[in-house]
């Protein structure tokens, strides 16, 4: 039998009767099914799907039974009060000792529903859509942003937000957080925002509201100063939304452009990235992709084949060793995504947070003067046209020999990326005499022109190594307008404030001598090593000109003797002196010390023209 409290149980829903069906969700969602319970949930007409069904959906379908029940008058108080009765006695010891804060007051119901949600948020796709995301070698949302980030870090916006679409049976597929992961965190420390796309939920696609949910972490990364690192992996525009979807990416390249320069931006690649979606990638500072499950194209290998009848694999079209190697749309490519994350947070210790504050400055064991350099005093041939690895030369006067490559597949004739000097980033752009002899091509002109722009928007110092005989020629250059991309680094370098050292190796000749950071443009400590030759051309094209009928040898003698050294630069003072290559390192650091209190203001303008 029943005790008292059971009866005043009962009496209490035969009053309420939403709140008795309330009561038995409660052990629904709880995984506590009482015998009673089908038969209860049977009088109001829900049958044995709707126990088994989730919790939210329950929850809905019930209280709309109970309510309609209930005001239609099929149940009686008495018949009410059995049913609880029946609850009870079944299950009594669980039911009758119910504290009474227990009962679902709205607040309850409200606090239950929101950790449904978060749950569901948590949980993405389901477990079937992860295991097909593991089985393709990649990780979650959620496990990229927390390998991405220092441990327990990570917080959270908008996570139980949901599309409002309704068309094509879209109200039938809301997911809380809507497919991606965006909030703050940190990476050694400082702070970084992110956004991380969730394929498991309808593909990653682009919705209004997730597109407001990455505008929302753009705005916040700008109004408090810190980095944004996107980590794509989406399908595309979400069709079922039509023009909102696009709306959507409008509104977050218009962020990409209104944050450049302002805080760095860094896209990883870590699954499809097609259509509209590869221009946001595109705006920001650095893209980076994961090798045989990242790709990027504007139009698909279905639609370039029914298009153009060409037949291609996604891979070729747009995989990470494509753009990496052939397009340089990419800045690097990783194996896995343990390799992405790791190497974004080394990146990301380089960089300064925005464009108001400094570069992070480590603690550096490596002196400025070092026992181990005397090896550069014979590091370049006799033979002016032998080639040599300008990379050994940049690791031994960097600390420690670190040096985050930018680009390291592409245009190798020309190497960029991020190092330390005396714990300070600098920005390193060399010549490569092994590729091209180091010639200035499109590619290389390009790929340095924009590091060099990016080193000057966050006020990181330039350090240029130079061994170039000048411009590539060649008609395939010319046609495809090697004069214009060459003119952007030249503008580069001539625009850039931050502080600029430059060495001349060995070659530095005709226009190529003026771009790679010369004292003409602005150039604030210039040397030349001994085996510097610092011309207009070369020696025996020279002579081919000067000679005209002449002995050509007697004239090449002639030329390489008065020109083809650093000293007319040194007695013009187009170079500050001519430096012992052991001293490079040394003598680097001390400028650079000196250049910190740099201030030099480029003329009033809304914006330059560059040449693009």
């Amino acid at each position: 039998m029943a005790p008292a409290n059971t009866w005043k149980l009962a009496t209490t829903c035969a009053m309420q009767p939403i709140r008795l069906v309330q009561q038995l969700l409660v052990r629904h969602s709880a995984g506590s099914h009482t015998a009673a319970a089908p038969r209860v949930l049977a009088r109001f007409g829900i049958g044995a799907a709707l126990a088994a069904a989730p919790a939210p959906v329950a929850a809905r379908q019930l209280v709309t039974c109970a309510s309609t029940n209930a005001a239609r008058g099929a149940t009686s108080r008495r018949s009410l009060a059995s049913m609880a009765a029946e609850v009870v006695d079944d299950d009594e010891d669980e039911t009758h000792t119910l504290p009474a804060q227990q009962q679902l007051t709205p607040k309850l119901i409200a606090r239950r529903r929101v950790h449904e949600l978060e749950q569901q948020a948590l949980n993405g796709g389901g477990a079937e859509r992860i295991a097909t995301q593991h089985a393709r070698g990649k990780l979650t949302a959620r496990e990229r942003i927390s390998l991405l980030l220092d441990s327990g870090s990570f917080r959270e916006t908008d996570m139980i937000k949901a599309h409002r679409g309704s068309d094509f049976g879209m109200d039938k597929k809301r997911f809380a957080g809507d497919g991606v992961v965006t909030g703050q965190g940190k990476v050694f420390g400082r702070t970084v925002f992110v956004c991380s796309q969730d394929f498991t939920v309808l593909g990653g696609s682009l919705s209004e509201t997730h597109a407001e949910k990455i505008c929302k972490v753009m705005d916040r990364a700008m109004l408090v100063g810190a980095p944004l690192i996107c980590l794509n992996d989406s399908g595309g525009a979400r069709i079922q939304e039509g023009i909102a979807s696009l709306a959507g990416y409008a509104e977050v390249f218009q962020r990409n452009v209104l944050a450049s320069g302002v805080i760095p931006q860094i896209s990883v690649i870590m699954g499809p990235c097609a259509g509209g979606a590869v221009y946001s990638p595109a705006l920001t500072d650095f893209t980076f992709m994961v090798r045989d499950s990242s790709y990027m194209f504007v139009t698909g290998p279905e639609v370039v084949r029914a298009v153009t009848n060409e037949d291609v694999t996604a891979e070729a079209l747009g995989g990470a060793q494509t753009h990496s190697r052939v397009s340089g749309v990419c800045h690097g490519a990783f194996d896995n995504e343990l390799e992405a994350m790791a190497g974004i947070r080394r990146l990301l210790s380089f960089l300064p947070q925005s464009n108001r504050h400094k570069a992070p400055v480590l603690r550096s064991l490596d002196p400025r003067e070092r026992a181990n350099l005397d090896c550069l005093d014979s590091v370049v041939p006799d033979d002016p046209n032998q080639p040599y690895d300008m990379r050994a030369i940049v690791e031994r006067i960097i600390d420690d020999g670190e040096l985050v490559e930018i680009q390291p597949e592409y245009a190798r004739n020309i190497i960029t990326g991020f190092a330390r000097m005396e714990g300070r980033t600098v920005g390193i752009v060399a010549n490569q005499p092994r590729e091209l002899a180091g010639c200035l091509d499109i590619d290389s002109s390009v790929k340095a022109a924009r590091f060099v722009r990016f080193c000057d928007c966050f006020e990181i110092p330039l350090v240029t190594l130079v061994d170039m005989p000048g411009f590539l020629p060649g008609t395939v250059q010319e046609y495809n307008g090697l004069i214009r991309h060459g003119a952007k680094l030249l503008f580069a370098y001539a625009e850039a404030t931050v502080p600029k050292v430059t060495v001349i190796t060995r070659k530095a000749y005709g226009g190529g001598y003026i771009t790679m950071s010369s004292k003409h443009l602005r150039g604030d400590a210039n040397y030349a090593w001994p085996s510097a030759e610092i011309a207009v051309m070369g020696a025996k094209g020279a002579a081919e000109i000067i000679a005209r009928g002449k002995d050509k040898d007697q004239a090449t003698r002639e030329y390489e003797t008065k020109f083809a050294n650093p000293i007319m630069a040194a007695e013009r003072g187009f170079v500050d002196g001519l430096l012992r290559p052991s001293d490079t390192r040394r003598v680097i650091c001390e400028d650079l010390e000196l250049l910190q209190g740099k201030q030099l203001k480029n003329p009033a303008k809304k914006h330059a023209n560059m040449p693009l």
